[in-house]
């Protein structure tokens, strides 16, 4: 399988030019056969005929079985139509099928158009796979593999990445779907030739990003066999509508921008106001209460003076250079001041406003988006709560002000969503670096956001509410870059929504939003959070939690009925429970009591004193096979919450100035005085949960995710 050379694309380009020009919707039997054979895809011997003569002394020709297919425009799936006979060993037998195909045909769709019947080799018996691509309108061009034949949509045990791929993509995506092991044969069946598999992934990948005419590709089944693939049916249907082109921006002109946004030196407030209650008047006083060091300009046609500061009538009388201006006028002013911004030369806006495409104004939202690129001004929203920005004292927003700084930096495309960051924030004292809405994200966006927080020394850790992309690709390639220095954790709205989008092939059927979804940001290495709360307890802990080396995880638990659900909660995150070397569970089993349980969950029995938590706690941050520790605290009188709490702050702070840096979560079962031992944990670094298994497991599973992502661990 290789590139095609320019006469094949040349051919390629005839085809799909005719196609179009005829107003189809699919290509024929014959011309799919051409793009195939051009990308070095293996189809089997086969030829379209029009006549039951012809269809037996071709498959004289080629020899018996053979396949036969109805071929017709107007029949994408030919199984349903009774348009498909397979194993036909003789001259009378294939007589027989080609009178019962037609007749099926037709009955299925009496208008359909019939125009023969393919003929083909009859594949030998082997590993059916789908593999085909298809056209997402956020991500573009994507590539599929899975399972294939006629469960492909009941298992619907398939996984996407963006085309093109390579082959080390390729060979993940083998790897990636639950019945993976079957391509290494199970039950006697010989393991399946993956390298070839692989390389048709690539090829077919490149077939369709080459020709942005093709919608989708469809080649189900692929027979996959120790010798090689083969596809028995291909299917390629062609783009309905042109894919939409976004703006992009360079990564150093983004950088600049978002500087001047994060960082600036003057803010003006367009709409600045001195009556309280309006979001004018906020934005000016969180901005001075914020501690903003720079110079803030109130801009009132009206006012001579707000909050203590000169205001002038219009922003080009503001005697000196401005960053940023803010907005908190009507949406209907905005385009009209956006440009008067422009020439001013502010750098970034932030425009609070609602009434846009959010209310089906989206003429306005695109003059706003027109003047913005224009005069190059950057902006936020609109129709958000503003922005925080901790290392500038920062508070361009009508809400409350924020000053916990830390390195937990977020974004919301919902207003609530970012009131419920700012108030799990405010609650647990999580320190942040931003708090950013994104609104209708007419302009900044996520993999703005991104590509600045990239930099940032003050974060390091991303969060982001998301319920869509503009840009699917631009967002991943930036996730993928940040993702390897810092943890990008999401939350994607919109789970549950709609399932498979109505389309013409399996390969389109089966890419769901959510689907698609979960396979990119993964492949990306950004770790996805199930809801809200599980996105900011992640965004809380990883910055927290030192990096493991390797995947071997210990239980510590004094309650046996704690090990059982960390155990589970381990298995549920994708962590691997340390087979207990001999020597190591010899070592544990002489701090236990005889009753109690080495192996893995080490159980040291409730009734064990302080001194048990910390030797077998020390044992197990000591040795060096493992990588992480679990621990389940039971309430007891004889080794009470915050007793636990502070033997193991104290044997944790010590292996760290011993330069032993693991990370360990602890899950706390007992009355109310857990609560406050467990915030005594997170005070000095160490998550901690009361009367939960599963969350601090998870936070686990989420470090292991991005470091996995990250290749962070020894031996990946």
């Amino acid at each position: 399988m290789g590139e095609p050379g320019a006469a094949d694309r040349s051919a390629i380009e005839a085809i799909l030019a005719a196609a179009g020009a005829d107003g189809r919707r699919a290509l024929t039997a014959d011309e799919a056969r051409v793009l195939c054979l051009a990308y070095g895809i293996p189809v089997p011997a086969e030829s379209v005929v029009t006549s039951v003569d012809a269809a037996v002394a071709y498959a004289e020709q080629i020899g018996y079985p053979v396949v036969a297919k109805i071929v017709s425009p107007d029949i994408l799936h030919k199984t349903e139509a009774g348009g498909v006979r397979v194993g036909l060993a003789s001259a009378d037998e294939l007589r027989a099928a080609h009178g019962q195909i037609m007749a099926a045909a037709a009955a299925h769709d009496p208008t359909a158009r019939l125009h023969g019947l393919l003929v083909q080799r009859m594949l030998p018996a082997g590993l059916e796979v789908i593999v085909g691509t298809t056209t997402d309108p956020t991500f573009g061009t994507l590539v599929a593999f899975g399972l294939g034949g006629v469960l492909v949509e009941v298992l619907r045990d398939v996984t996407f990445r963006l085309a093109p791929v390579d082959l080390p993509t390729a060979r993940a995506m083998l790897s990636s779907i639950a019945a993976a092991r079957v391509l290494e044969g199970v039950r006697g069946q010989p393991a399946v030739d993956t390298a070839a598999l692989a390389a048709l992934l690539v090829a077919v990948s490149r077939l369709a990003a080459d020709f942005p005419a093709i919608g989708e590709v469809d080649l189900n089944p692929v027979i996959a066999t120790a010798d090689g693939v083969c596809a028995a049916d291909v299917r390629i249907l062609l783009r309905g509508e042109p894919a939409t082109a976004w703006v992009r921006h360079q990564p150093e002109a983004i950088r600049l921008s978002m500087r001047r946004l994060f960082r600036p030196r003057s803010v003006a407030v367009i709409g600045a106001s001195a009556e309280d209650g309006k979001i004018g008047n906020s934005v000016m006083r969180n901005l001075i209460a914020g501690g903003f060091a720079g110079t803030i300009y109130p801009i009132n046609p009206t006012a001579t003076e707000i909050c203590g500061r000169p205001a002038y009538p219009t922003i080009a009388a503001v005697p000196g250079p401005v960053d940023v201006a803010v907005f908190a006028i009507p949406a209907r002013l905005v385009p009209t001041v956006l440009e008067e911004v422009g020439r001013k030369g502010v750098a970034a806006a932030v425009l609070i406003p609602s009434g846009f495409a959010e209310t089906g104004n989206t003429e306005l939202q695109a003059e706003v988006q027109r003047v913005g690129r224009e005069f190059g001004v950057r902006f936020l929203g609109p129709n958000i709560y503003g922005l925080y920005y901790l290392p500038s004292h920062l508070c361009a927003t009508f809400c409350t002000p924020y000053d916990v700084a830390g390195p937990v930096a977020l974004s919301s495309q919902s207003g609530g969503i970012g009131m419920a960051i700012l108030g799990f924030a405010r609650s647990t004292g999580m320190g942040v670096s931003a708090i950013v809405g994104l609104g209708n994200k007419a302009d900044i966006d996520e993999d703005d956001l991104l590509t600045f927080f990239e930099e940032d020394e003050a974060t390091s850790c991303i969060a982001m509410h998301m319920e869509d992309l503009k840009d699917g690709r631009a967002f991943l390639e930036a996730a993928q870059r940040v993702s390897r220095v810092k943890p990008v954790v999401v939350l994607k709205a919109g789970r549950t929504g709609a399932g498979a989008r109505a389309a013409g092939s399996h390969t389109g059927a089966l890419a769901g939003d959510d689907r698609v979804y979960d396979d990119l940001l993964r492949a990306a290495g950004v770790v996805r959070a199930p809801g809200l709360r599980e996105m900011l307890e992640t965004a809380r802990c990883l910055p927290m939690m030192p990096t493991p080396t390797g995947e071997n995880v210990v239980i510590i638990t004094g309650a046996g009925g704690s090990g059982v659900l960390l155990s589970d909660a381990c298995v549920d995150a994708g962590l691997s429970l340390m087979v207990m070397p001999a020597d190591l569970d010899a070592a544990f089993r002489a701090f236990i009591p005889p009753f109690g349980a080495a192996g893995n969950p080490v159980d040291i029995t409730g009734g064990e004193p302080p001194s048990t938590y910390r030797k077998t706690i020390a044992l197990g941050l000591d040795d060096p096979r493992i990588h992480a520790l679990v621990l389940g605290y039971w309430h007891t009188i004889i080794t009470p919450p915050m007793v636990f709490a502070e033997l193991l702050v104290d044997v944790v702070e010590e292996a760290r100035r011993r330069g032993i840096h693991k990370p360990v979560v602890a899950s706390l079962a007992g009355d109310v005085e857990v609560e406050q031992a467990a915030a005594h944990c997170f005070a000095h670094g160490i998550p901690a949960y009361p009367y939960t298994t599963e969350t601090p497991v998870a936070i686990l599973g989420a470090k292991y995710r991005w470091a996995r992502g990250a290749g962070l661990l020894q031996g990946l």
